[in-house]
């Protein structure tokens, strides 16, 4: 059962590094940086979206706009610490 609980958190940690590198790649892309036009960019947004979108959709629903600034990321990547401390202090230890 530790053993899930550790898979749990590595997929969740690997979680985290796709919302940030989505996040740096629409501002890049925000910013004309980066060349939507180009296939691998492309491909790479696209993967990064359908990763990301289901989450951060209906984070986006309940959290306030502010302006131009979108602190949905910011606010999946808090839960995810949360539920993170959850199974690394209550979860975890109670388990053989």
């Amino acid at each position: 059962m530790r053993a899930l609980l550790d898979v749990v958190n590595l997929v969740l940690n690997l979680y985290v590094y796709v919302i940030i590198f989505g996040a740096v790649l629409s501002w890049l892309i925000a910013f004309n940086v980066v060349n939507m036009y180009s296939d691998v960019v492309r491909s790479i947004w696209n993967v990064l979206t359908a990763l990301t979108e289901p989450v951060l959709r209906p984070i986006r629903e309940v959290v306030p706009s502010f302006g131009g600034l979108d602190i949905s990321p910011v606010v999946l990547i808090l839960l995810i610490i949360l539920i993170q401390r959850i199974i690394d202090m209550y979860i975890y230890p109670n388990v053989f």
